[in-house]
């Protein structure tokens, strides 16, 4: 890191806002119009990061696709919208849990209970990759929206060494911290309108990131049909709505008939829609999935149908 010092005003994280600095003076309605005004940033800095956004969708689901994992290191904020984003990856995709990982310096009771101390130790970043196996199939994904977070920087030192593909998510400029990784991935949304919380605009801009990672990588693993997420884990009431809404919208199926076919499919929505377009019984359908990586237009190409 560039600046060692304690004291860390440079950043532009914890700079403060001109247009907040009455913040408690204003009317309700007027709090909230800066709020509003402020966030307006977040998308602009998605939209500047957009080919470095693209380049870590594709080597992160390349590295999925030869067996790897993708892991989200990070400690306060920054590491619980990791954490979210993680455990939304199996209902949403159908992934087993370890594909994406959160990592949280201080673990799960820091999800409950503020531990930010613990994220001053780079020492334990570096366990929790050896503690992960990390290795050179691996992303690690490091987020610190000040950028200075020890604990993830020991984390990505450490993911280095293992041969990993490092990505690094921040809210400062390069010229502020600087970090040796494969993708830096730079968020400035400018001084919070609270000076310093960056659960505010740092917050959001991350939040807005690390969903379109994740959600690109899985269009790209062939989880997605159009808009439609075939690869809904249908374990409730609403995932089931969910997934004979998907399959009546795509095909001429009646509910009642989705829903029988749904139930052939072992509440499986990919594997129901090919068996109805190739005209496959279950066991069929199955393979011609595994043989085209669980694709289910590249497999419709494949053996006809839609």
């Amino acid at each position: 890191m560039t600046n060692t010092l304690n004291d860390r005003g440079y950043l532009l994280t914890e700079q403060i806002n001109p247009h907040s600095q009455n913040l408690d003076q204003l009317s309700t309605l007027e709090m909230v119009r800066v709020f509003n005004q402020e966030d307006q940033r977040t998308v602009d800095a998605i939209s500047t990061a957009a080919p470095l956004m693209a380049e870590a969708i594709d080597r992160t689901a390349a590295a999925l696709r030869e067996g790897g994992r993708l892991f989200y290191v990070g400690a306060g904020t920054s590491g619980r919208l990791g954490v979210l984003d993680a455990a939304e990856c199996p209902p949403t995709f159908c992934t087993p849990p370890e594909l994406v990982q959160g990592i949280l310096a201080g673990g799960t009771p820091a999800l409950l209970k503020s531990s930010e101390a613990l994220e001053d130790l780079p020492a334990d970043g570096a366990t929790a990759m050896a503690t992960h196996q990390i290795s050179a199939l691996d992303v690690v994904v490091g987020i610190t929206a000040g950028g200075t977070t020890p604990y993830v920087h020991g984390a990505l030192e450490e993911a280095n060494l293992r041969g990993a593909t490092t990505i690094f998510i921040a809210c400062v400029p390069e010229d502020q911290v600087d970090v040796e990784v494969d993708i830096d991935l730079r968020l400035p949304v400018g001084p919070e309108v609270l000076a310093g919380s960056t659960r505010l605009k740092s917050g959001t801009v991350t939040k807005m990131a690390l969903n379109i990672l994740s959600t690109g990588v899985m269009v790209k693993l062939g989880k997605v049909y159009g808009n439609r997420m075939v690869d809904v884990s249908v374990t409730n009431t609403k995932l089931h709505d969910r997934a004979l809404r998907i399959m009546t919208a795509l095909t001429d199926l009646s509910r009642d008939e989705a829903d029988i076919l749904l139930g052939r499919s072992d509440q499986q929505v990919k594997l129901a829609l090919l068996m109805h377009w190739a005209n496959l019984d279950k066991e069929a359908a199955q393979v011609a999935l595994e043989q085209n990586d669980g694709n289910l237009r590249q497999t419709l190409t494949q053996v006809g149908g839609q």
